[in-house]
């Protein structure tokens, strides 16, 4: 199993790049970053972990911008989403996105995905709560056309793309893991339909009851579990937890870089890094 991080990428926060060099100095697997492209000031959605919306969500880069200066910076880490809000984005452009990333990192790009919980926000880029995943489905699929095909096109309920060529292709073939997050057994079964790989959250997820629950849908809809990967967002900073992680073949945890400022990021990655250390398998 192999320990990374995920982080806000804020503009008051640690540059990107300096964050991914001393996470790759430090052993650490790899740097996923999250997304909100902006917060509606109705502020009419709930903050799901309850209270008042903390101030990173406001605050945050374009997550493949952010992880552009990552990869320049790097040469190892992988780069990831988590997660990048595909209702809320253009699949054409995303897809480029992503493909370029991926062709421009040398192919360390990992897609994490997401619907998102944001009712104003996703309704500001055209999006409905009711239909979002329906959405999410459809993008990815579009963009799987476009990264995998020299004429791409597709027919879906929502997304409707005539042949077209979209370059340049991604270096990973088919294209980078796509992995989603979420601890239903709807998501479970998103993940084995179109995805590579869950994205759950320790809240929702047991290890042992976890990979049982992925590999029965697996077998339910006829995919090989094997071929799907697991991967903890928001892992415990406890050597026990990421041992039991372990212990129960899942691939990867990610731990929490804090919302703090360069000096106190800094100081909290080297007091994680011993929990990188212990998993490199």
């Amino acid at each position: 199993m192999r320990v990374g991080v995920f982080y806000f990428p804020t503009d008051y926060g640690i540059h990107t790049a300096e964050l991914a060099r001393a996470l790759e100095d430090r052993g650490f697997d790899s740097l996923f970053v999250c997304e909100h492209t902006h917060i509606p000031v109705s502020r009419r959605t709930p903050f799901p972990g309850g209270g008042e919306l903390p101030r990173r969500y406001s605050h945050t880069h374009d997550p493949f911008v952010a992880l552009s200066f990552a990869a320049a910076a790097t040469s190892k880490l992988l780069l990831g989403t988590g997660v990048c809000l595909v209702p809320q984005r253009d699949p054409i452009v995303t897809a480029k996105s992503v493909a370029s990333l991926d062709l421009m990192s040398g192919g360390r790009f990992i897609f994490g995905i997401g619907g998102g919980w944001n009712v104003d926000e996703m309704e500001n880029h055209g999006a409905r709560h009711a239909t979002r995943f329906t959405l999410m489905r459809e993008r990815v699929l579009a963009m799987k056309e476009m990264w995998t095909k020299e004429e791409a096109s597709f027919h879906g309920e929502m997304v409707n793309l005539d042949p077209l060529w979209s370059y340049p292709k991604p270096a990973q073939k088919p294209h980078p893991p796509i992995l989603l997050g979420g601890e239903s057994d709807h998501t479970l079964r998103r993940v084995v339909e179109f995805c590579d790989g869950w994205f759950p959250r320790p809240r929702g997820f047991v290890a042992k009851e976890g990979v049982a629950r992925l590999k029965s849908m697996a077998d339910k809809m006829g995919r090989d579990a094997s071929t799907l990967s697991i991967t903890v967002f928001g892992a415990p900073n406890e050597a026990a937890a990421l041992a039991e992680y372990e212990a129960q073949g899942i691939q990867r945890a990610l731990l929490a870089v804090p919302d703090l400022d360069r000096d106190g990021i800094l100081a909290a990655l080297d007091k994680l890094a011993p929990l990188a250390a212990a998993h490199k398998t």
